[in-house]
């Protein structure tokens, strides 16, 4: 063939070429369900360590945070983006990084990406962080960044930051956070440490809020008395934020936070230390004028990202609540009855991996993704 032909040849393939779909998609596995065939395909791998996973709306693409600090914008059909530009400095230590992200409820208008992450403070001491930027037409940048929030005192040497960013129906923000392994903090009104923060999407703090106008009290403050919340979401049934919280060893709860109330840490626990002694502080499993959680294990799974299952693909998963489990390397299905939990499945153990985000997609899969040094982007569905 002359130099001539095969030029004209390949100019003639590079359109297909480009249109072909990431090498990096592999064909679907099968595992068993209660429901019947569960299906997995690994859409990507090789994140480091990704923490979280948001839809875009259109449905075709999402923002995947990693924990050392990257946001990179993924498409079904173009694959996976450099870093983008314009995400804050954060602390990236042990469990410190970047976290959640979650878009404002009037993307479609503002292009708004909001962001928590671990911020460094003074004398080495670090928590958590949230703001919001513009992401650019392009994807490639995160414009004119703006914190909203601090978590103050800042407590952390590199643990239990939380934490999940929520919006509810009325476009009020919630931030789940955790209590930077310093447990009397979560029980503490002057502090932010172990609290549900509740504010409006520029950071200003609603006149309804349960410790307004309270002096010993932070204004920003929804419910406290929890440990480390690192997953959250909104019922769609009832409108409810539901959160989840890593107990010590053992006693990992799952809450409705309620304006105003104590849910326990570390007063009430199901959990003991590490150490295998008892927690200090604690008076028993239930204590008087705190809140039990409303469904919790014995033996911790270490649990974190949450989502809901209100899609109609597949029936059988309706009114479900997805939950990734980090220790125990699973996804957890559990059964719902309006706020109750009735029944508990355990998929994906045998895939080893440790499971760190929850998400229900716009096209009705469940997508996960993993929390290693090439941490994998799965899509999760029933064989029909």
């Amino acid at each position: 063939m002359s130099k001539k032909h095969f030029l004209t040849l390949a100019a003639g393939l590079l359109p297909w070429v480009l249109c072909m779909p990431p090498a990096h998609a592999q064909s679907a596995q099968e595992y068993p369900s209660e429901q019947g065939t569960l299906t997995v395909t690994e859409l990507l791998t090789g994140l480091d360590h990704p923490w979280s996973l948001a839809f875009l709306p259109k449905g075709t693409a999402a923002l995947i945070t990693e924990k050392p600090g990257r946001l990179r914008l993924w498409d079904a059909s173009s694959g996976l983006s450099d870093p983008i530009q314009g995400v804050p400095e954060v602390y990236a230590r042990s469990q410190g990084g970047l976290l959640d992200v979650a878009l404002a409820p009037d993307f479609a208008q503002s292009r708004h990406v909001y962001l928590s992450y671990a911020e460094m403070g003074g004398e080495g001491r670090a928590g958590t962080a949230v703001g919001y930027g513009r992401l650019s037409e392009d994807g490639r940048k995160l414009e004119g960044f703006t914190v909203i929030f601090r978590q103050t005192p800042k407590l952390s040497t590199g643990a239990h930051f939380g934490s999940r960013l929520v919006f509810d129906k009325q476009g009020y923000l919630f931030i789940a956070l955790g209590e930077n392994n310093q447990r009397p903090t979560s029980q503490d009104l002057d502090k932010l440490q172990g609290k549900v923060v509740r504010l409006h999407p520029d950071g200003r703090i609603p006149d309804d809020n349960p410790f307004t106008g309270h002096k010993q009290a932070r204004p920003e403050i929804w419910s406290y008395g929890h440990r480390n919340q690192q997953g959250a979401a909104l019922n769609p049934w009832s409108g409810q934020l539901w959160t989840n919280e890593h107990g010590p060893r053992g006693g990992d709860e799952i809450n409705i936070p309620q304006a105003g109330k104590n849910y326990g840490w570390p007063l009430a626990t199901y959990g003991i230390n590490y150490s295998g002694l008892a927690i200090p502080e604690a008076k028993g499993q239930q204590v008087e004028d705190t809140e039990p959680p409303i469904y919790y294990w014995k033996v911790s799974p270490a649990i974190s990202g949450m989502a809901f299952y209100s899609a109609d693909l597949f029936p059988g998963w309706q009114h479900s609540l997805f939950i990734g489990a980090l220790k125990e390397q699973a996804l957890i299905r559990l059964t719902l009855k309006d706020d109750r939990i009735v029944h508990e499945e355990r998929l994906l153990e045998d895939r080893n991996e440790r499971i760190r985000d929850v998400r229900t997609g716009p096209d009705g899969y469940v997508y996960v993704l993993t929390d290693e040094s090439k941490g994998k982007l799965l899509k999760v569905g029933l064989k029909k």
